[in-house]
């Protein structure tokens, strides 16, 4: 076992490696994977000095617990949440210089879903089809983080001028909707409701798709054959109760796609957690 980058005390409920995703496979049914909340990844990269390419480590809800095998430069960005080295707190949302085998916690998110942690040089895991990605729904490239992983680091970039932390606003929970290329099976009443109204995300909500809990849209009975899926498309299964796909989604699917979510809300749906509702906003 190598004594450089970041050992892995705490893996927490579920942490995983993600880059700007496996672009480029999904005619062999490979999904995209990728960060889920691509902007909160991106400043993680940025005040580390890192590249839009480098792979960060994703949390889920609980954070991790790691232990530096050498001085390094790293970031915590995403859902808040307490952040300490050797149990000092230090910022969010700010590039922090660790000493060699030094404890960073990065606690539970107090609001949001998804935290990132970026290190300078980036981690360093070979790449699978393009991509250091974890995709959840397949498995296709590493594992989920597990206790006693080390993780391998790059060649530190040169960090940005000043260091200061960065500013983070809150977004407003509402998704933007375009009609999607199946909405004719959506009842026109239906459809003309859907613009207002509010859903519940579902407890069962996670890296394949945001599943929304409230009003029964009626759409045609049956189903189609299976036809490709896109990135932020809203599946509409006979339940009535619609499916945002996000980054390990299929790559195909049978049930009509009603809608798709704008680009620019899709880091949201990262960040939303069961049982908190969100209006939609059809264009």
């Amino acid at each position: 076992m190598t004594r450089d980058g970041v050992l892995v005390v705490d893996p927490g409920p579920l942490s995983t490696l993600q880059d700007r995703g496996r672009r480029g496979w999904a005619h062999l049914g490979v999904p995209r994977a990728g960060a889920l909340d691509r902007g909160a990844a991106a400043l993680a990269r940025r005040l580390v000095g890192g590249t839009p390419d480098d792979a960060v480590v994703e949390t889920t809800v609980g954070g991790l617990v790691l232990r530096t095998r050498r001085a390094l430069t790293l970031a915590v960005t995403g859902a808040p949440c307490e952040v300490t080295v050797d149990r000092r707190g230090v910022a969010h949302s700010a590039p922090v210089t660790v000493p060699a085998d030094a404890v960073v916690r990065v606690g539970a998110a107090t609001s949001g879903v998804r935290s990132y942690v970026a290190f300078a040089g980036g981690v360093a895991v070979p790449e699978v089809l393009g991509s250091r990605s974890t995709d959840t729904l397949a498995w296709v490239g590493p594992p989920r983080l597990a206790a006693g992983d080390v993780l391998p680091l790059g060649r530190p970039g040169d960090l940005p001028e000043p260091p200061a932390a960065a500013v983070v606003r809150p977004r407003p929970s509402v998704l933007r909707l375009r009609r999607g290329p199946r909405g004719d099976w959506v009842e026109p009443s239906s459809w003309d409701a859907l613009d207002g109204a509010e859903y519940a995300v579902a407890p069962d909500s996670d890296r394949v798709g945001l599943r929304l809990d409230g009003p029964r849209l009626r759409r045609r009975p049956g189903e189609l054959p299976s036809e490709g899926i896109v990135l932020g498309a809203v599946q509409l299964p006979p339940s009535g109760q619609p499916v945002v796909f996000l980054a390990d989604h299929p790559t195909t699917g049978g049930y009509p796609v009603v809608a798709v979510v704008e680009d620019d809300d899709l880091d949201l749906c990262a960040q939303l957690r069961p049982g908190e509702r969100v209006a939609l906003r059809v264009l």
